[in-house]
């Protein structure tokens, strides 16, 4: 398996299993030097889950987004 087929695959498994991943790879490559609080871990599955389900925008959307709220707000 290629490592873009592993990263496609990981949306699509659950916290538990993709903490016992990561559990694996601090085995495998050691502590990090951090550690993840559990805020941080449920804003990451958050993200994940948005991602899985949520309107996708493309960078130029985003700017142009961004013109119109910095246009509405100066108003």
């Amino acid at each position: 398996m290629s490592l873009a087929e592993i990263i496609e695959e990981l949306p699509k498994l659950t916290p538990e299993e993709r903490r016992t991943i990561y559990q694996q790879i601090e085995t495998l490559d050691g502590a990090p030097s951090f550690e993840p609080t559990s805020e941080m871990l449920d804003a990451i599955e958050e993200g994940t889950r948005s991602a899985q389900t949520e309107r996708i925008y493309t960078a130029e959307e985003i700017k142009e987004r961004i013109r119109q709220w910095a246009n509405s707000s100066s108003d």
